[in-house]
């Protein structure tokens, strides 16, 4: 049984930084995709990084350059660093998971991830 459990929201200024982890738990599927969603309050859930097992790293167009993804094996640990933080970045981050490799056209797409975790707050101010 694959549990996801997120941490590392908060509050922040725009232009400021917040570093969110996702604690992983029984992922032992050799090959496998880790993503970030957020939700905005009101809004649909959209994807954000997607990293798999062959270090392939996608990125939604909004976040390119000022969001990163990576994965801590040793600590079972997936990492979003966020720098350069804008007010449209609020909402609330969840980390996805799925046992089969990422894809560019479908790495966004809440539907082909059945793991979850309960999302961290994350609220950007002007």
């Amino acid at each position: 049984q694959v549990a996801l459990v997120e941490s590392g929201g908060g509050s922040v200024k725009a232009g400021g930084s917040l570093q969110l982890s996702c604690r992983i738990e029984g992922l032992t599927s050799s090959s496998w995709c880790l993503a970030w969603f957020r939700q905005p309050s009101g809004k649909d859930r959209e994807g954000v990084a997607a990293l798999d097992d062959y270090n392939d790293k996608y990125y939604a167009a909004s976040v390119e350059g000022r969001l990163t993804i990576s994965r801590d094996i040793a600590r079972n640990t997936l990492t979003l660093a966020m720098h350069g933080l804008k007010p449209e970045d609020t909402g609330m981050y969840f980390c996805a998971a799925k046992t089969r490799p990422c894809f560019r056209e479908n790495f966004n797409d809440r539907s082909v991830y059945p793991h979850w975790g309960q999302g961290t707050q994350v609220t950007v101010s002007p």
